[in-house]
């Protein structure tokens, strides 16, 4: 039997839909079996289905949730390790902000959201306590990026992004 699309290729194969002839190169594997292209239709599920004014909804949310966590972050009087856990509720804000924002959608976009949101939060951390908290205290360049700081953003961007997933 000959392919249905590919008429110079044997083929034993059959779409389980509609019963045509299909070669390997014209087979999709769905999750109820072999089916031709014409069949198979295979979309992505809604909940990965972003409309344009979602990614606006969610920017907004992710960026009102990350200057939010900012400067409360800027108020809590914990460093080192506890960096860690702070960040890690930053992220979860910013993360659950944008996801309710976006009636619980997901996707690729929204997750690049989320962590440019969380970076905006740390950002706007370091700003606030060395400028706002701390004016008169004798600090350096160095105050705005330390390496707790850093792996503490990792954690709230990976927190943040794991609620979009």
């Amino acid at each position: 039997m000959k392919c249905a699309t590919h008429p110079n290729i044997e083929t034993n194969l059959r779409c389980g839909k509609c019963g045509k002839p299909i070669c390997p190169k014209c087979l999709v594997q769905t999750p109820v079996g072999a089916r031709c292209p014409d069949c198979a239709k295979v979309q992505r599920p809604v909940i990965y289905q972003v409309p344009p004014l979602f990614y606006l909804r969610g920017l907004g949310a992710g960026l009102a949730a990350g200057a939010a966590a900012g400067l409360i972050w800027a108020l809590i009087p914990l460093s080192g390790f506890f960096l860690f856990f702070i960040a890690g509720g930053a992220g979860f804000l910013v993360g659950e902000a944008i996801s309710r924002s976006v009636n619980r959608k997901r996707g690729l976009g929204l997750q690049i959201i989320a962590a440019i949101s969380v970076a905006v939060s740390y950002v706007l951390q370091s700003w606030a306590s060395v400028w706002l908290i701390s004016p008169l205290f004798v600090w350096s360049p160095n105050d705005l990026i330390s390496l707790y700081g850093l792996v503490a953003l990792v954690v709230g961007i990976g927190v943040a992004v794991s609620r979009l997933l």
